[in-house]
């Protein structure tokens, strides 16, 4: 073999040992990420806050769709149980719908037993940040100082920071179970969190 074709090899080599290491860092890198996304889902110390925000989802005309039924049967429990004194649905409109999701989510709430006082809704929002920042507008305007966040497992991290990028003193609270049951489903929601914390982070830089 030339002098020329060893040095090629040789320099080959070295790449493919730094690809091969760049790609290591990463591939630790990510398992960290989504294993903290879903440790962070299943922490809840029991604590109590003044008020629990239900995160918005999507909603069928008059009904909430099987995501958000969980998330607002959530918030129901934690008012029953005496950890928060009120709650806050956020959720605007969809295309075409006729009804906000947090609009929805108040009725429902009506026919469970949370008396109108107590509850709150903004029928602005569409992401979840913004779900966040008009929660943190009704709580500074009724002297809320303390939230239970609550919505499916695997979203919690993302909205912890965002809360705590709008001064929100907040805890997570879980559903205790996931409407995405199948693998695929739970796989694509997993990733698609991933995805939008990372975004979101270096939008914000």
């Amino acid at each position: 073999m030339s002098k020329r074709n060893t040095k090629r090899t040789s320099r080959l080599r070295k790449w493919c040992k730094r690809f091969l290491f760049v790609l290591l860092i990463l591939t630790v890198y990510a398992s960290w990420q989504i294993w903290d996304i879903h440790r962070y889902g299943h922490v809840d110390d029991g604590g109590q806050a003044d008020c629990a925000i239900v995160l918005g989802a999507a909603a069928y005309y008059n009904k909430p769709s099987p995501v958000f039924k969980a998330r607002i049967d959530h918030a129901i429990k934690l008012y029953k149980e005496g950890r928060v004194k009120k709650v806050i649905l956020t959720g605007g409109f969809g295309k075409d719908a006729e009804f906000a999701e947090s609009e929805v989510a108040y009725e429902y709430c009506l026919k469970n037993g949370i008396p109108d006082k107590d509850l709150y809704k903004e029928t602005e929002s569409k992401t979840t940040e913004q779900n966040i920042a008009q929660a943190k507008k009704l709580m500074d305007k009724f002297g809320m100082e303390s939230a239970l966040l609550v919505s499916d497992p695997w979203h919690l991290k993302r909205a912890h920071a965002i809360a705590e990028k709008y001064e929100m003193q907040n805890r997570p609270s879980a559903t205790l179970t996931t409407m995405y049951k199948s693998d695929e489903s739970r796989l694509k929601f997993l990733m698609r969190e991933f995805y939008y914390i990372h975004v979101w982070r270096f939008a914000d830089l």
